[in-house]
């Protein structure tokens, strides 16, 4: 949630507690109002939690202006490098690779989960510009230590365009400082949030099974 929200959120639960305790106390100062006050920072405190927790994602909010387009959960897509192998001439191979977005209304951390290896975010953003949002990641790769010998821990920034509301697709490039660059295709989401390759591949195993035969 940005400042402005935030502010007018807190400002109206305050105002609507001391409008409260007027017509409780049939608009005559009392020093009990100071009691009040910590009313209405309680009842803040907890509003707002919910709503940077829950409340924002749901699909009513996400119309409200100013709130993030919400992508949490797993995604899977395909990931296509336009690096050239030396020694072939060729790119690699497209590959299967799963995206986590930990999302609240107010922070966003971002995990790309290949087979080889794991790039978590350092600074993640979901922002909304003339009605178009997007992912834009900035992130640091750690490979698994069986393939460190050809691919070493870098630095790397990525831009996704969201699509859909709520969110169906990804599509955008990412780019490393090994002068590596590529495409991610994301256009499958489970709600629920793997923690590592295995966990994200068996999880949409797992919904492909329950698909109804055609």
């Amino acid at each position: 949630m940005n400042r402005t929200i935030t502010i007018r959120v807190v400002a109206s639960i305050v105002v609507l507690v001391f409008a409260t305790g007027t017509w409780l106390t049939n608009g005559q100062l009392d020093p009990a109002w100071i009691r009040l006050f910590s009313a209405a920072v309680l009842a803040a405190s907890v509003i707002l939690g919910l709503w940077d927790l829950w409340v924002w994602r749901l699909p009513l909010a996400q119309h409200i202006p100013g709130v993030p387009r919400c992508i949490r959960g797993t995604w899977q897509g395909t990931l296509t490098s336009f690096w050239i192998d030396p020694e072939t001439g060729q790119p690699p191979r497209p590959k299967t690779v799963y995206l986590v977005v930990r999302q609240t209304a107010t922070l966003v951390a971002v995990s790309l989960l290949t087979d080889e290896s794991r790039s978590t975010s350092t600074l993640a953003n979901v922002r909304t510009i003339d009605g178009s949002s997007s992912l834009t990641t900035v992130y640091l790769n750690r490979p698994d230590i069986r393939v460190e010998h050809r691919s070493k821990m870098h630095h790397g920034s990525m831009v996704l365009d969201i699509s859909g509301r709520p969110a169906c697709r990804m599509i955008g490039r990412y780019w490393t400082d090994r002068d590596s660059k590529g495409e991610l295709v994301l256009s499958a989401r489970h709600k629920k949030l793997a923690d590592d390759f295995s966990e994200a591949a068996q999880l949409f195993t797992e919904e492909d099974q329950r698909k109804p035969l055609e």
